[in-house]
């Protein structure tokens, strides 16, 4: 499928599998601002995850002023933009080598991202460190009957060490509603042993038998983790992606072995 603007020329847009959508521009050096952000934000509304290549890559300041102009940037310590990269000596497990589990951006802080958008700056060939994002509307929408409606009872706590403005503890109901499209969501958190993460988080669930929890969890994580509903984002320098916080969870596979990735992410509330 192509599609031409006025700015831009021919856009071709290339379906992913088993969802999402790659936006590729001609001649390598497209700005990202030229395509109106109401049309990026039905495209990732439709796709859930939106890869845009051809586009020139920002500047950090340039970069957090063009998310901006999609809605009030969610601030954290370090500021707007965080650099992923791999660290020696990792603060937190995002910046470890070994996997993410799933889950959903803002759980522990005062707001609740709409989209977060990555640009890759560096990215090594066949080392891990796939982002995998996992499509909750379309496993609610799979489930019969008896499922939704068990799952439309139920609660989760999540707890996490208190640091500076994130952490402490959390109570979401695992159905929500998309803000936008009003379609159903899961909002769920893989738990993070302590033996393996940085940063761990223990789950508790309501409206579950106690000797129930730990089987219920580990079933609701093996179905989010099934490949008919994941995409695998493997990473190219220069990818510009945009994703829905609400419709996905998302998490990393491991990286295999060394890697110079270095990712850029802003989160829009």
């Amino acid at each position: 499928m192509t599609m031409s603007t006025p700015a831009l020329g021919t856009l071709e847009h290339i379906p992913l599998r088993p969802f999402g959508r790659v936006i590729e521009a001609p001649g390598g050096d497209a700005p990202v601002g030229d395509i109106p952000v109401d049309t990026l934000a039905r495209w990732t509304e439709e796709s859930r995850v939106l890869v845009l290549r051809g586009f020139r890559l920002m500047d950090t300041q340039e970069f957090a002023d063009y998310c901006r102009r999609w809605g009030e940037v969610l601030k954290w310590e370090p500021g707007e933009v965080i650099d992923l990269v791999v660290e020696d000596n990792p603060r937190n497990y995002l910046f470890a080598s070994g996997d993410v589990p799933f889950h959903w951006d803002g759980a522990f802080v005062e707001a609740d991202p709409r989209y977060f958008f990555f640009q890759c700056l560096d990215a090594t060939a066949g080392a891990g460190g796939e982002t995998v994002f996992s499509d909750t509307t379309a496993v609610y929408r799979d489930a019969d009957a008896g499922e939704r409606a068990r799952w439309e009872r139920i609660s989760i706590t999540y707890t996490t060490e208190k640091m500076v403005h994130y952490g402490g503890e959390v109570t979401e109901r695992l159905v929500a509603q998309h803000p936008a499209t009003g379609v159903p969501v899961l909002r769920f958190a893989e738990p993070l042993d302590p033996a393996r993460y940085k940063n761990p988080v223990s789950v508790r669930v309501e409206g579950v038998d106690e000797s129930e929890a730990d089987a219920f969890v580990a079933s609701l994580a093996e179905r989010l983790h099934r490949p008919e509903y994941c995409y695998a984002h493997d990473w190219r320098k220069g990818d510009i992606v945009i994703a829905d916080n609400f419709a996905l969870v998302h998490g990393r596979n491991a990286f295999t072995g060394p890697t110079s990735r270095h990712l850029q992410r802003v989160e829009v509330i």
